[in-house]
């Protein structure tokens, strides 16, 4: 069913237990994963991923969707109707809904549907759990470009864009592609880690826009807070069960890896708790076939290079340049 980006989607419960608790949680015994009959990477945002194996490892990854016991479920219903009645989300100006539907293509980044249903999920997170930071920047996150060359619109309608949003919003949702990219890749956040100590001594990062090349220049006050809604981006990609076992996926070591970094640095500004996957490595609720076994036995460090070099090959494709370079104090 096509959606329309005037008309906010139901979330999952997965998103809505996240949502509601504001909390990263693993669901085992509260669901059970099952394979997406008939799976198509070429719906998703990955039809650009060239590579055998890398189709291999990612198809069968995202490949699979949690099924909830109805109790659990029940419970997350009652839990997230209880937050929005708590908290009831901002609206967003009817002419930037109008400039989403007609002007834009949300339908080219999702699997079996659209990728509003993430977008509406940061921007729903983010009311909830980051209100001191506009949650329209989550709600256009990825309107510039996603990590895989697909793109909501063209770069002839930046100026139409602009227009709708204060100098704020628009400063991190034209970074948020590359800053999303440069995560990936690994020298920024090996950069990072080596002045976690002197996180306030960052003055400015310096990158290039993913959609068409142009300069771009963020404050060191700006990085921190664009690392934030790259955080609660990162939430709705991890693994709904089963932590250990997925341990390697790229999307989750990213998201543990930064969750550190802003800890430890003390610039962690959202909401969000979360425990680090431990114990056994098990599957609880979901079939361990031959795809699943090989593709959680990629050790981490592979999984991150890997990760590094696809995400270099997609800025090569389109002449973007991944380079950036930071000013410390």
């Amino acid at each position: 069913m096509k959606q329309h980006a005037d008309q906010r989607p139901d979330p999952s419960f997965v998103r809505k237990a996240a949502i509601a608790t504001g909390r990263a949680a693993d669901h085992a015994g509260k669901v059970r994963v099952e394979r997406i009959p008939d799976f198509d990477l070429d719906r998703t945002i990955f039809t650009t991923l060239e590579g055998k194996a890398a189709r291999f490892v990612m198809a069968t990854r995202v490949g699979r969707e949690p099924v909830w016991e109805p109790a659990a479920g029940a419970e997350v219903e009652a839990a997230y109707q209880a937050a929005r009645a708590q908290h009831p989300l901002p609206e967003v100006d009817p002419a930037l809904l109008e400039f989403l539907v007609n002007e834009c293509d949300f339908d080219v980044e999702h699997a079996d549907g659209s990728f509003l249903d993430h977008l509406y999920f940061c921007f729903e997170y983010n009311a909830h759990h980051y209100p001191q930071r506009s949650p329209l920047v989550s709600l256009l996150h990825s309107i510039l470009g996603t990590g895989t060359n697909t793109f909501a619109m063209g770069a002839e309608k930046i100026p139409q864009l602009r227009a709708l949003m204060n100098d704020f919003e628009w400063r991190h949702v034209e970074a948020f592609p590359t800053v999303l990219r440069l995560l990936y890749d690994l020298p920024l956040r090996k950069e990072l880690w080596e002045h976690v100590h002197e996180a306030d001594k960052l003055s400015e990062i310096r990158f290039n826009r993913v959609i068409d090349n142009a300069p771009l220049t963020l404050s060191g006050e700006d990085l921190w807070v664009q690392l934030n809604y790259q955080m609660i981006h990162l939430i709705d990609f991890l693994p709904a069960a089963n932590w250990v076992a997925h341990a390697n996926e790229t999307a989750f070591i990213l998201f543990r890896d930064l969750y550190g970094l802003l800890k430890r640095a003390g610039k962690l500004e959202t909401a969000l708790d979360y425990d680090p996957p431990a114990g056994p490595r098990s599957l609880v609720g979901e079939k361990a076939d031959l795809a699943g076994f090989v593709t959680t036995r990629i050790p981490t460090v592979l999984s991150e290079k890997m990760a590094a070099k696809s995400v270099r090959r997609f800025s090569e494709t389109i002449g973007h340049d991944l380079s950036y370079a930071i000013t410390w104090r």
